[in-house]
């Protein structure tokens, strides 16, 4: 592994004023194990959580992203309690954090943002996002709410989540009418899910600065190679993930040229094949893309923090980008 932690450079987060790590922390797994969403993960006990955010906040990761739905605001808060338990560290935190719009309508997000507020304990709504596009109410509808809480300072940037490149355009062109623009879209992406760079997504976030954010950066944790050099580990995986394609033996065996590559290049690095990954995922499109691992260890979030310090040529993006395209699983 690396020794000397070089911390990132920050980038400008598509057409706002916030300079951001290219990685931020996802703090889905912070849940508390409450409700349906939670419950994929395990309960992790506060000292983990607040250790796990002081190794990121070190290492220069200054955003954190959390959601209503993880475990109902449990995620929010222990991320507050966290984040103030960090000290100056965190003076300069960013956090986004989302709406649950399953089964409601626009009218919810001003009714329920007093809750996020005090569950994030002080700490402001850098960005606010729409969790998911279904819900009772038009995308115009959510924009022109999201847009009301901007004027009253309630939250600074608005984003959307897992919208598609249509949504995504009327959800910029609504704030438009009200001064904003659309600060980001959180999707699904990761060396073996490239479906972003096909449908459209992708290219309408280039086009109008929007920021992309990708989530399940490591494929569920299929990228770090552990599965392929030991395939036993699999009967370990908790929840819904075992399931999953890249966790059978086929999946594993289609995706094992991309971990050789990838093993290639973090021993190139002195590195690991979990940081080669994330490194490509924000270098391979500008600095446009940004990423939110997770982590429920702190060997989890030490990885995070120094996959940030190095950057693969071109030739290797390139490389990459030729072998997952062969053999993605998405």
């Amino acid at each position: 592994m690396m020794d000397v932690l070089v911390k990132p450079d920050l980038r400008k987060f598509g057409t706002t004023d916030m300079l951001l790590s290219p990685l931020g922390l996802g703090c889905w797994q912070f849940s508390k194990a409450r409700g349906m969403v939670g419950g994929y993960w395990p309960k992790l006990d506060n000292s983990l959580i607040h250790d796990i955010v002081r190794i990121s906040l070190e290492g220069g990761i200054n955003w954190f992203d959390t959601a209503e739905v993880y475990g109902g605001g449990e995620s929010e808060q222990i991320l507050a309690e966290s984040l103030h338990a960090a000290g100056d560290l965190a003076k300069n935190a960013h956090v986004a954090t989302k709406w649950w719009p399953a089964f409601r309508t626009a009218s919810s997000i001003p009714r329920t943002i007093e809750e996020r507020l005090l569950r994030l304990g002080g700490y402001p709504i850098d960005l606010y996002m729409i969790h998911q596009p279904f819900s009772f109410s038009s995308v115009a509808s959510e924009m022109r709410q999201m847009a009301k809480l901007a004027e009253q300072g309630k939250i600074r940037y608005v984003g959307v989540s897992n919208f598609n490149a249509p949504k995504m355009r009327e959800a910029d062109r609504v704030l438009r009418e009200h001064g904003l623009r659309l600060a980001a879209n959180q999707v699904k992406y990761s060396m073996l899910d490239r479906r972003i760079e096909r449908n459209g997504i992708l290219e309408t976030a280039q086009e109008l600065d929007i920021a992309i954010v990708a989530y399940s950066p490591l494929e569920q944790g299929i990228l770090s190679g552990k599965f392929h050099s030991n395939p036993e580990l699999v009967r370990k995986v908790s929840g819904p993930r075992r399931m999953l394609k890249g966790f059978k033996p086929s999946g594993l065996q289609q995706t094992k040229p991309l971990i050789d590559v990838l093993v290639r290049l973090a021993n190139q690095y002195n590195a690991s094949a979990s940081q080669v990954a994330l490194n490509w995922i924000i270098n391979a499109h500008g600095e446009s893309v940004f990423a939110i691992p997770g982590a429920s260890k702190l060997q989890h979030a030490e990885e995070n923090v120094k996959a940030m310090g190095f950057r693969l040529t071109d030739a290797e993006i390139g490389e990459l980008s030729e072998v997952s395209a062969r053999v993605a699983l998405k």
